[in-house]
């Protein structure tokens, strides 16, 4: 017997990537950054515990406000969510009465949404190579959405070719997820006064160091971002935490140690890069805090398999495009030499 909805039942849930003991295991398969935030945010943190006993600020402006500076866009165009998970909850929720596209590979929670609110989806292939091809969304109705880079491919599309769409499409929304954007190329963000349909959802829990505050946004034209609080005020207005905000507010004020941290990172996803194509391993040009391989010689569940026994976790997506692959989280350049000599292992006893 159950008393949940009829057209719930048979709704298939996000599948999160698994929690472990990091004394126990390297942790490469959620995407987490591996770095903790900067002692100025832990002690943000500290001092906001001391005062839950008091609702957290609705508008949030303690975070609002540096945030839309650095941006370079106005408060009026910036909503703020519980991760950016809950940004795109909304947007599945109140604005895809037409549809909604989205690509065949792409981050997990499109298609759960697509369920969960009873939206018409259409999923739309990636090309051989993985790679976003805007032409194929064309002549299709309603809301587009994609990551860029796009996870778990890690694959950029550049702003000029999301420019022509969104001029070719000017009465249809366009989402775009950046989530991974601070690893790659240039923002959506910059152009966002040019276009009333285009929202950018952002996320503090990659580049930031929150992923375990929940702390997301979205950025589009004012009554984008007026129609988005309708939906949170008419559910949970108290959506940001006291202490996530004071997290929020205090990593803002610590950029150069976010982009030292950003830059390190890209130096390592380099270096990995280069080592897993001495070891045979083929790959996506991947621009986020991630990479995406193979090997010819080892199916993606036996490599996932074999790194586990190592006690490094990766993620694999028993999908039938992705299910040679492995998506690798960057760690540190420690994390990642252990991984390396682990693959060597492996491969070593698959010659022998």
């Amino acid at each position: 017997m159950t008393f949940l909805n009829e057209k719930f039942q048979e709704l298939t849930p996000y599948t999160p990537g698994e929690q472990v003991n990091e004394e126990a295991f390297i942790k490469l398969n959620t995407n987490e950054s591996p770095y903790p935030p900067a002692q100025g945010v832990q002690e943000a943190v500290a001092e906001a515990s001391k005062k839950l006993n008091r609702y957290s600020d609705i508008a949030v402006e303690a975070v609002a406000k540096p945030l839309a500076e650095y941006l370079g866009i106005q408060q009026n165009q910036l909503f703020l969510g519980n991760g950016s998970d809950e940004v795109l909850s909304y947007i599945f929720q109140g604005f895809t009465e037409k549809g909604i596209a989205f690509p065949d590979v792409t981050y997990g929670f499109y298609q759960v949404y697509s369920g969960l609110y009873q939206v018409d989806a259409t999923v739309v292939p990636l090309e051989d190579d993985f790679s976003l091809e805007l032409s194929k969304y064309d002549d299709l109705d309603g809301t587009v959405i994609f990551a860029n880079p796009n996870a778990p491919t890690g694959i950029y599309l550049t702003q000029e070719k999301i420019c022509d769409f969104l001029e070719r499409h000017p009465d249809r929304l366009v989402v775009v997820d950046e989530a991974y954007i601070d690893f790659s190329g240039e923002s959506m963000v910059s152009v966002i006064d040019q276009y009333k349909n285009l929202f950018v959802v952002g996320t503090f829990s990659k580049s930031r160091q929150l992923a375990g505050a929940r702390l997301g946004f979205g950025v589009g034209n004012a009554d984008l971002i007026a129609d988005m609080n309708r939906l949170r005020f008419s559910l949970n207005p108290y959506n940001i935490n006291s202490m996530t905000q004071a997290a929020g507010s205090a990593v803002l004020q610590e950029q150069d140690y976010v982009d030292q941290k950003v830059q390190e990172t890209i130096q390592v996803r380099e270096w990995s890069k280069r080592e897993l194509a001495k070891l045979g391993f083929e790959q996506t040009d991947s621009q986020g805090n991630f990479l995406f391989a193979k090997h010819p010689k080892l199916s993606g569940e036996e490599l996932f398999t074999a790194l586990r026994e190592k006690k490094i976790l990766a993620r694999w997506f028993n999908q039938p495009r992705t299910k040679e692959h492995l998506r690798i989280t960057v760690g540190t350049q420690e994390q990642m030499e252990r991984l390396v000599e682990a693959l060597k292992m492996i491969l070593e006893e698959v010659e022998a």
